[in-house]
Formats: C-alpha cells, structure tokens, sequence
C-alpha cells in the first residue's frame, strides 16, 4: 500500500513537472542563442535533436527550405513543419517542437562577476544576482533594472522578487554613499 502511493506521488511530480514545461514552451517565442529540438514521429531524416537558432533566425528545413522561427512559440512553428510536411511528404505528420536550451541573461553593473548566464526557468532577479556573485559593497540594491532583449534603451526598475525573461539584461547601479 505505501508503495503504491509513493509511486502515485512521483507520478503526479512528473506530471507538474511536465505541465510547467509545456506552459512555459506554449508562451515563449523563439529567439537568436535558443536551442531547439524538432522531434518527428518515425521519421529520424527529418528530426533535429539540437538546432541553435543564431541571429540570421533562419533554418534549412527538409523538404520545407528555409524556416523562420524568431518570435514563434512552439506550437506555431509545429503547425508550420505540420502543414508544410502533410500531404506531399507524409500523411499525418506527429511532429514535437521543443526548447532544449535557453539563450542567456546578462548580469551587469555592480556585481562580483557580471556576464552573461544560461536562463533557467523561474529565474528571479536575485537569482540571477546570486548566479553573478552576489552584489559588490558599493551596489545600489534598490536601483535594479531590466532592459529586455531588443528594447535596450528602456530599463524598468524592478524588485529583487521580480521574474527575468531569456534576453533579459539586468543593471544594478552604484550607491552614491
């Protein structure tokens, strides 16, 4: 009897695991420095189990030529193999987009190691200081701000709690005292 209500449990973490990563990948859009995976069911010649999208966006595709991911979710880019694969090359394509790979944050500013880091789902802004070193003695810890990716020239200040997007560079300003 315990065992199976173990056994239930580890199951019902793997599903919250599993749902967790499906939401994230229904919302995110693809972007320059992600990897991603292209999974089509029996059909090994048109899988891809790493593709690292660079900043050109573009990807010979089987078949299908050129492919533009930037700014898709998952999902959009499944259709788009879906449809492009369905009829001439195959019946009834199963095909599974998946994000493998994050592209970086960027850290900068006054922290121990400022640089670039690999996102990581449910990064917060003072994790991913923690992940920089820490704040140096002289950071302005009530001075933090975001430039999201592409929008360099609008920094938003934000709280220590507050959630970071892969892209996302974080400035911590230097205290006056």
């Amino acid at each position: 009897m315990a065992r199976i209500s173990t056994i239930s449990l580890w199951l019902m973490f793997l599903m919250t695991i599993s749902f967790k990563s499906i939401a994230i990948n229904n919302n995110y859009t693809i972007g320059a420095g992600d990897k991603i995976q292209i999974s089509v069911y029996g059909e090994e010649n048109l899988s891809i189990d790493e593709l690292y999208i660079d900043n050109s966006g573009t990807f010979e595709y089987p078949y299908l030529g050129q492919l533009k991911p930037l700014n898709k979710t998952t999902e959009q880019l499944q259709n788009e193999i879906i449809n492009g694969l369905k009829g001439d090359y195959l019946i009834s394509p199963k095909v599974r987009i998946s994000i493998i790979g994050f592209r970086s944050i960027y850290v900068n500013g006054e922290v121990k190691k400022p640089g670039g880091y690999e996102y990581q789902p449910g990064l917060t802004v003072d994790k991913a200081i923690a992940l920089a070193g820490g704040f140096t003695d002289r950071a302005a810890r009530k001075n933090v701000y975001i430039a999201q990716a592409g929008k360099d020239d609008l920094k938003n200040k934000v709280k220590l709690s507050s959630s970071v997007s892969p892209g996302d560079i974080i400035v911590i300003e230097q205290s006056f005292f």
